[in-house]
């Protein structure tokens, strides 16, 4: 007997429409990390239309930073004039070729590629009635834990005024950028533990601004406070310097800005440069190529910390679902800093289920998140 669980249940259901939407959502606060201060997030949903009535929906984010020079109107030009032409009249199905095809098409256009990626699953989602994890082998977990991000003060007690609201919240794991002012870091990282003790997880991230010297006097005068791994302290491109780092720190580094796609995490391990690597839906790919990271850096014996640009419920949820249907463990990753509380809205008819300071995994078709067109149309700006 042939299954046919995975076969479109109508005939030659093939994608009819391809919609690049671009968004610009603004924080409630500004949220300032040692590249600069961000007032709103940019974003692109791709929208994907079958032949069969079903539609499927994908995020990416034009966060421009040290590793990423993405903007709205390159994204969508990439989106509508080289990946639309290779997605009309084809399976969604056909999720592999698609994927090799994009890549081909542009080369390392990881954050156009990872909405056309999760808009694919959603599709398919939806038009199997299953969500995503289904289709990414079961569930292993029913919700998860999610880390909170702490933007860069000048005031120390706005940062422990913000991390008092975390904590009530029932975040346990806290995130705190780096990397402008380390006189100012050391004692935001002492205040921060003299006031909440060690019953919650703390991590520092410098987005990559650091240089030798002062990354390893700052981290290790960090070492005492009990940090549970330093993100990217420093330049994406210097995985020689990293290693030697993690030879003379205490605290154990994670990649992020040096990770885009599969051979950079392989030098990354090759070079015991890290050992904990954090992936964006955006910087790696969507749910396609993540889950290859995922993959490796579970074989090589790394920590995976998932993550995300500040993001809508649709990369949010993207996560949720490769969170879900992964077996091995996983660190509380600040995947859902957008949804959990820091952008003035979100596009969904109804918010994701979050609890304590957990994310619990949508069960609805596909990524389980329904687009609300009235918000859509409302953040929705000119390319």
């Amino acid at each position: 007997m042939t299954s046919t669980l995975l076969r479109p249940p109508v005939s030659g259901t093939v994608i009819t429409d391809v919609q690049a939407i671009p968004l610009r959502v603004p924080f409630k606060t500004a949220f300032k990390f040692s590249q600069g201060e961000r007032a709103s997030a940019e974003i692109v949903l791709v929208r994907l239309k079958a032949d069969s009535g079903h539609e499927g929906m994908g995020e990416t984010q034009a966060w421009r930073r040290l590793g990423s020079r993405e903007t709205l109107p390159g994204l969508v030009s990439k989106i509508e004039n080289h990946f639309a032409p290779l997605l009309l009249g084809r399976s969604p199905f056909d999720i592999s070729a698609i994927m090799s095809d994009l890549e081909n098409e542009l080369y390392d256009s990881l954050y156009a590629q990872a909405a056309v990626s999760d808009a694919l699953y959603d599709l398919q989602g939806k038009i199997l009635d299953v969500p995503v994890y289904h289709l990414l082998g079961g569930k292993c977990r029913s919700s998860l834990d999610m880390c909170a991000p702490i933007s860069i003060s000048a005031s120390i007690d706005k940062t422990l005024d913000s991390a008092q609201r975390l904590i009530e919240r029932g975040f346990k794991s806290l995130l705190l950028k780096i990397g402008i002012d380390p006189r100012q870091d050391v004692k935001t990282v002492a205040a921060l533990r003299h006031k909440f003790g060690t019953d919650f997880t703390l991590r520092v991230d410098a987005n990559a601004s650091l240089v030798f010297d002062d990354a390893v006097v700052l981290l290790k005068k960090l070492e005492p406070y009990d940090i549970d791994t330093a993100e990217q302290p420093l330049a994406l491109h210097d995985l020689h310097g990293m290693a030697e780092l993690a030879r003379r720190i205490d605290i154990p580094i994670m990649v992020d800005e040096s990770v885009g796609k599969a051979s950079d995490l392989i030098n990354v391990i090759r070079m015991r440069a890290a050992t904990v690597v954090q992936t964006k839906q955006a910087k790696n790919g969507g749910i396609w190529r993540v889950r290859k990271l995922w993959d490796i850096a579970g074989a090589a014996g790394m920590r995976i910390y998932p993550g995300n640009h500040p993001s809508l419920g649709f990369a949010t949820a993207a996560v949720a679902h490769l969170g879900a249907s992964w077996p091995g463990p996983l660190l509380d990753g600040p995947f859902a800093m957008g949804v959990s509380g820091e952008l003035v809205g979100d596009v969904g008819v109804s918010p994701l289920r979050i609890e304590d300071g957990t994310l619990i995994v949508p069960d609805g078709p596909g990524l389980g998140f329904i687009p609300d067109e009235d918000q859509i149309r409302r953040y929705r700006i000119d390319a």
